[in-house]
């Protein structure tokens, strides 16, 4: 098939799928004697196979290493071990967000129990000092 009915069966811009083959992340595509790209029919599951890893959270450089130039040839230990460090990865990637936005309620929380009678200014610098961060620790940061 040509790129242009790769592009709408695969939903992806044909420089897109031009920049995967050039990358070496797409090896399916052959060339015509007329230059054309002619690609085969694998070449629609290997594109989804590496749009839906992308959205997983596999860099190119990852899908580079991992993908087989054909898919019958998957190293399965290596295979194995990428998915289970892929969720290890995530896993402490949500355990940071976790405890980023638990800090972030805290002083939400804070910023919102404001005395009526304080200005923005002195709240802030309320707010501040509860956090361990007064006025020279923010001059610090700011250097």
């Amino acid at each position: 098939m040509k790129i242009g009915e790769l592009a709408e069966r695969t939903g992806l811009a044909p420089s897109r799928i031009r920049f995967y083959e050039r990358i070496g992340l797409l090896k399916t595509v052959r060339r015509k004697a007329n230059g054309y790209r002619s690609y085969p029919p694998e070449a629609v599951t290997m594109l989804k196979l590496i749009t839906t890893a992308q959205q997983a959270g596999f860099s190119l450089d990852e899908l580079t290493s991992l993908l087989p130039a054909d898919l019958a040839d998957w190293d399965h230990g290596s295979l194995l071990t990428t998915l289970h460090q892929k969720i290890r990865d995530i896993d402490e990637i949500q355990e940071r967000l976790a405890q980023s936005k638990a800090q972030l309620l805290e002083v939400l929380a804070e910023v919102e129990a404001k005395p009526e009678d304080m200005d923005c200014a002195t709240n802030a610098k309320r707010v501040l000092s509860q956090f361990g961060m007064g006025k020279s620790d923010i001059a610090g940061s700011e250097s």
